[in-house]
């Protein structure tokens, strides 16, 4: 099993900054993938953002390019995700997730372990 402890969630006026982290631990495979989804309000589960073990392929939704950015500390089993620039509509739990292999996936069925959700809401 490989358990995912999400950090950093909060609140934050629009225009402002988040940095989410996630920790993984147990038993993750020598090169796994690292992932960001989001479920807000009366709306399903959708794809942020994902990288690969080395972070030489990393894939964005189109709604969120050019204003979060991913990336991973393999000596400590983490992956931060930099929110700036943040919208109302950027308001979510946002989910940390791994696919237990290397290669990059965007939909959730592709994913093998999930973090319990953190709590981002910005207001306008």
């Amino acid at each position: 099993q490989v358990q995912l402890v999400e950090s950093g969630g909060g609140l934050v006026q629009a225009g402002g900054s988040l940095r989410l982290s996630c920790a993984a631990s147990g038993r993750t495979s020598s090169r796994y993938v690292m992932g960001w989804f989001r479920q807000a309000p009366g709306k399903e589960r959708e794809f942020v953002v994902a990288i690969s073990w080395s972070g030489g392929r990393i894939y964005y939704a189109d709604s969120v390019k050019g204003r979060l950015t991913i990336s991973r500390d393999n000596a400590k089993n983490t992956v931060h995700l930099q929110m700036n620039s943040l919208k109302p509509e950027d308001t979510a739990v946002y989910y940390c997730a791994v696919r237990n292999d290397n290669v990059v996936h965007t939909r959730q069925r592709d994913y093998d372990y999930w973090g319990q959700g953190t709590q981002v809401t910005v207001s306008s």
